[in-house]
C-alpha cells in the first residue's frame, strides 16, 4: 500500500500539478509585492514622461493614451523570479528524488542475461548432485 502511494507521489503530473498551483499562488504574491515596492519606482525614474513613468504617449494631449512599459517589465521580472524559485527549490529536488529512485530499482532488477545464467548454474548444480 504504502508502495502504491509512494508511486503515486512521484508520478511527474501529480508534482507538476501541486508545483504549479500551491507554490506558483502562494510566492506570487511575495514577487509582486516586491516588483511594486522596489522594481516599478526604478523602472519610474527611467522614464521620460515624470508624470507616468516609463513609456511613451501615444497623443500628446491625451494622458489616457500613455503606454506604460514599467508593469509589462515587472510582469516579466515577476515570471522569471517565480519560475527560477520554483525549479530551484521544487522540481531540482524532485528530479534528484526520481533519479535516485529509478537507480535504486534497477541495481535491484537482474538482467535476463544474469537470470539465465543463474537458472544455468542451478541447474548444472542439480545435475552434479544426483
Amino acid at each position: 500500500m504504502l508502495k502504491g502511494f509512494k508511486d503515486f507521489l512521484m508520478r511527474g503530473n501529480v508534482i507538476d500539478l501541486a508545483v504549479a498551483v500551491v507554490m506558483g499562488t502562494a510566492f506570487t504574491a511575495i514577487v509582486t509585492s516586491v516588483t511594486k515596492g522596489v522594481i516599478e519606482p526604478l523602472l519610474a525614474t527611467l522614464g521620460g514622461n515624470k508624470e507616468f513613468g516609463l513609456g511613451f504617449q501615444l497623443l500628446a494631449d491625451k494622458p489616457s493614451t500613455f503606454v506604460a512599459l514599467g508593469p509589462i517589465i515587472s510582469a516579466g521580472i515577476n515570471f522569471v523570479c517565480v519560475a527560477a524559485v520554483l525549479y530551484f527549490v521544487l522540481i531540482l529536488p524532485m528530479n534528484t528524488l526520481k533519479s535516485r529512485f529509478a537507480k535504486a530499482e534497477e541495481e535491484k532488477t537482474a538482467t535476463e542475461l544474469e537470470l539465465l545464467t543463474e537458472i544455468r548454474d542451478l541447474l548444472a548444480k542439480q545435475n552434479v548432485s544426483r
